[in-house]
């Protein structure tokens, strides 16, 4: 009989299981800290200060999301080997199932990286292109957050250089960039890692998914070796979390808190950098309310009214990103149907 598993450790099916249900416990431990930190400040002084946006407003924060959306896909785009049926707006498309998928779905950011990058292949995208480019335009992204929360860092002590979150700031981003380089160097030296989320990403859709995981070293070291298109990449990430900072600042002023941009800044920032240490937090749940709440404080913004702003943006979040995920869903079934009838007429 073929043994399915080694000897003490647990099935493949299991190991996902086991993950899955820890991603919902901190989903509703996470909902339980935002609940308890609404009713804390008053849930009613929460509710008056997002009654203070209007629909022009929250028009304006939604469609300032779409803008970042073409921003971090192009950012994708620029890493990504050329192709002769490569469009640019395929990798915003993906960037967009990307980002809703964290944003609204109950899984931990890897669940988005994975049907972003499922989504690119229905347009065309070969499954190992997807694959390492998702990879390797994830660490772009995160070294352009580092440098992103080295900014807030700035901003924090120059405004409150006596503040108590500084030094752990500083020690985060320290270690950030050793585990930065860390993953960089297994990416050039080791698939196996990346040969398992390859296979999340294709092994229900492609039959030969295990021989197609051979090619994603090479891939990887094709990529890595346009270093001005990787330096490009993380540019254009780095606009995209200014970016984020000018969404902060929009949200805030909506609400009628006259804070400076650089405070706006610093608050996303630093923010950005507490979801990166809670990534198997489903949709930031709890760590957004929270860091709002604790960073606006810094900056003299009342929690109640940071709170506001963190509301606001999963409302942005929900109303970007449901019809997101419902177009993709629509064009993976009829994807499926089609295989469903050229296999029928084969």
């Amino acid at each position: 009989m073929e043994q399915t598993s080694l000897a003490g450790s647990p099935p493949h099916g299991q190991k996902l299981s086991i993950m899955k249900r820890l991603s919902y416990l901190l989903a509703l431990l996470g909902v339980l800290i935002a609940v308890l930190l609404v009713s804390w400040f008053g849930f009613g002084n929460v509710v008056s200060a997002v009654s203070r946006i209007g629909w022009p407003e929250f028009g304006l924060i939604v469609g300032w999301q779409l803008v970042l959306f073409v921003i971090l896909g192009l950012a994708w785009d620029l890493i990504t080997p050329a192709r002769t049926m490569r469009r640019p707006w395929v990798l915003i498309w993906g960037r967009m199932v990307r980002d809703a998928a964290s944003n609204c779905l109950p899984f931990s950011q890897v669940g988005g990286f994975v049907f972003g990058a499922r989504a690119v292949t229905l347009h065309g995208v070969e499954w190992h292109t997807a694959t390492a480019s998702t990879i390797v335009d994830v660490t772009a992204e995160f070294l352009a957050q580092i440098a992103f929360a080295g900014i807030g860092l700035g901003v924090l002590l120059a405004r409150a250089p006596g503040s108590g979150v500084a030094v752990p700031v500083e020690i985060g981003i320290g270690v950030a960039v050793l585990a930065c380089f860390a993953f960089v160097w297994l990416q050039k030296g080791a698939a196996p890692l990346f040969a398992r989320l390859g296979r999340r990403i294709a092994g229900n859709w492609f039959a030969d998914a295990e021989e197609r995981v051979s090619v994603l070293q090479a891939e990887l070291g094709l990529i890595y070796g346009h270093t001005g298109k990787l330096a490009l990449g993380f540019m254009m990430h780095l606009i995209g979390w200014i970016g984020t900072g000018v969404a902060g600042w929009i949200t805030y002023h909506a609400l009628g808190v006259p804070i400076d941009f650089d405070d706006a800044l610093a608050i996303e920032a630093l923010l950005s950098a507490a979801a990166a240490l809670a990534f198997l937090v489903p949709v930031n749940a709890g760590v957004q309310e929270a860091g709002y709440a604790a960073l606006g404080a810094i900056f003299g913004v009342p929690p109640e009214l940071s709170l506001g702003v963190s509301l606001v943006r999963r409302a942005r979040d929900i109303v970007a990103g449901v019809p997101i995920l419902l177009i993709w869903q629509y064009v993976e079934m009829r994807h499926l149907r089609i295989g469903r009838r050229e296999a029928e007429a084969g």
